[in-house]
């Protein structure tokens, strides 16, 4: 039986150090959420995590238009800003990796990708939502998917099946003896690795950075009584401290993740040797 978040919120909110009661240290229940709609039985529900990744769409998409329904050869504050993020992934990410002729057809991909991990992430320090949606696996998981189909589609248009052999497995007859252990290797890093550390990497950092905040943010709560609010405020600091460093990293987490679509796409554009 898993922990009834509501519970455990009430719980952590009426809990203090000199009351009687033990920490109540953030765990899986903190990712956990009750329906907002349907029944969690029948696997057929709409919860916050998934209220929060429509909502982000809404806001990309919102955004995007806003910025250019009317472009302007003189861009205003708003077309300024969305241009400048554009540019910036289709210049800095996708024309530095891939190539500027083979590149410029998977510019709106990434550029997408990159805004909706962005937004997924920066749900972590909104009042309300405090809960970045990347944080559940099954969402890096799926954007991991897409890029891992991607790139197992253009290799085998580009080279062939002979080609995409050589080109998943580091073919290279120059390595001698140690070619068909290193052939292995490479075949299941490529293959079976490849996708899932592609996701994790993505899933655990905000799930780490978001189990750190809850940390410092329930013992700021936990402490504030008595001679424990001297220790509230150190926790408090801290939460301040977490939570620009975890501005950083979200966006952080978003540019690694757009890097590494564009290095499995220019690997599988390029030629074998």
């Amino acid at each position: 039986m898993s922990a009834d978040p509501t519970q455990v919120l009430a719980f952590e909110t009426d809990c203090h150090i000199f009351d009687g009661c033990g920490f109540p240290a953030p765990g899986l229940h903190s990712f956990l959420f009750e329906p907002l709609w349907g029944d969690a039985d029948s696997n057929l529900y709409f919860n916050k995590p998934m209220l929060l990744a429509l909502l982000g769409s809404i806001v990309i998409v919102g955004f995007f238009w806003a910025a250019f329904r009317k472009p302007k050869v003189v861009p205003g504050k708003l077309q300024m800003v969305a241009e400048t993020g554009y540019d910036f992934i289709r210049r800095g990410v996708v024309y530095e990796t891939i190539g500027k002729k083979e590149g410029e057809k998977y510019v709106p991909l990434v550029v997408s990708l990159f805004f909706f991990i962005w937004m997924m992430n920066l749900w972590s320090i909104v009042p309300v939502a405090q809960f970045p949606v990347t944080s559940i696996i099954a969402y890096p998981a799926v954007m991991a998917a897409i890029v891992y189909v991607l790139w197992v589609s253009l290799t085998f248009k580009r080279h062939g099946f002979v080609g995409f052999f050589k080109n998943v497995t580091g073919y290279d007859k120059s390595l001698g003896a140690v070619l068909p252990l290193a052939m292995l290797i490479e075949f299941f890093s490529n293959l079976l690795v490849r996708p899932f550390t592609h996701a994790v990497r993505l899933f655990a950092n905000m799930f780490a950075g978001h189990t750190l905040l809850l940390l410092f943010t329930i013992a700021s709560w936990y402490l504030l009584n008595g001679i424990g609010i001297a220790y509230a405020g150190v926790s408090f600091v801290m939460t301040i401290v977490m939570t620009a460093f975890e501005l950083f990293i979200q966006a952080l987490q978003a540019y690694v993740f757009v890097l590494l679509t564009c290095t499995y796409i220019q690997g599988a554009l390029a030629e074998h040797h």
